[in-house]
């Protein structure tokens, strides 16, 4: 169990999936956690759940694509919590086209790389001062599956998140001497309505079937959990990890192994 009593952690794309296991799982540990994404309405039904279960949590609206929101966003933070130990990435676009690389529309390659690529440089070159400030601390940044192997009908996403590797490794060098780790975590298939509406825009008839049909390929032969994410992140940040950055860590029950 871990123990993060008296630290802060902020987490974006903070109110569903993955997201949201982060931040609850951090609240039960003991930490103060600003919940941080673009939807109001979910960020205080988020909040409002950590509370009911006796954590301490906030709810900032921003945009990481913004450089002028992102600084906003961790200055409000340290203003709330007075220190930020432990930041995850977790916003990204929300439901790319899955298509072709020639019929992917320009605004979606654009949103791509704005909020999954770049949105996570802007927030790490906001979170990282604030870290060292601080006493150091850790950034764990969401990439995914595609990041590390090539997928049909998705190349615009995996450039995005392939990119979040490049950018988080050459990050935890430069940084590593100020007391700050970085890491990538890499999840495959889970659970979450995002990965509901792919098997259903790939089988509309019976995403069920489609389900069922990737479940085949997967050498565990099973779909994560948010929250086994979650605890994987929760450890990254723990002092059981104290020697690990730059590392990138799957969780996607064997698919990359397999490749």
């Amino acid at each position: 169990m871990h123990d993060f009593d008296g630290r802060t952690a902020l987490v974006t794309g903070g109110t569903s999936g993955i997201g949201r296991a982060v931040a609850e799982a951090f609240a039960a540990a003991g930490a103060r956690v600003v919940v941080a994404a673009r939807s109001r309405s979910r960020g205080l039904e988020t909040v409002g759940a950590i509370e009911r279960a006796g954590g301490e949590a906030w709810y900032l609206q921003t945009d990481v694509s913004s450089i002028d929101a992102t600084e906003e966003l961790v200055e409000k933070t340290i203003e709330f919590t007075t220190r930020l130990d432990f930041a995850v990435n977790a916003a990204a676009a929300t439901d790319p086209v899955l298509a072709r690389l020639t019929d992917v529309p320009e605004e979606d390659f654009d949103e791509s790389v704005s909020v999954s690529l770049k949105g996570v440089w802007l927030c790490m070159r906001a979170q990282i001062p604030a870290l060292i400030a601080s006493g150091g601390g850790c950034i764990i940044n969401l990439s995914a599956q595609h990041g590390l192997i090539g997928r049909p009908v998705a190349a615009h996403y995996a450039a995005a998140k392939e990119g979040v590797i490049g950018l988080s490794r050459a990050a935890a060098l430069e940084y590593a001497g100020e007391g700050v780790r970085i890491n990538v975590v890499c999840p495959g298939p889970t659970d979450t309505q995002t990965t509901g509406r792919v098997f259903a825009a790939l089988a509309p008839n019976d995403p069920e079937q489609a389900r069922k049909d990737f479940l085949r390929t997967i050498p565990l032969g099973r779909i994560a959990t948010p929250g086994e994410i979650a605890e994987m992140i929760l450890w990254l940040c723990s002092p059981s990890a104290r020697n690990v950055t730059g590392s990138i860590i799957t969780s996607d029950g064997g698919l990359s192994a397999a490749r």
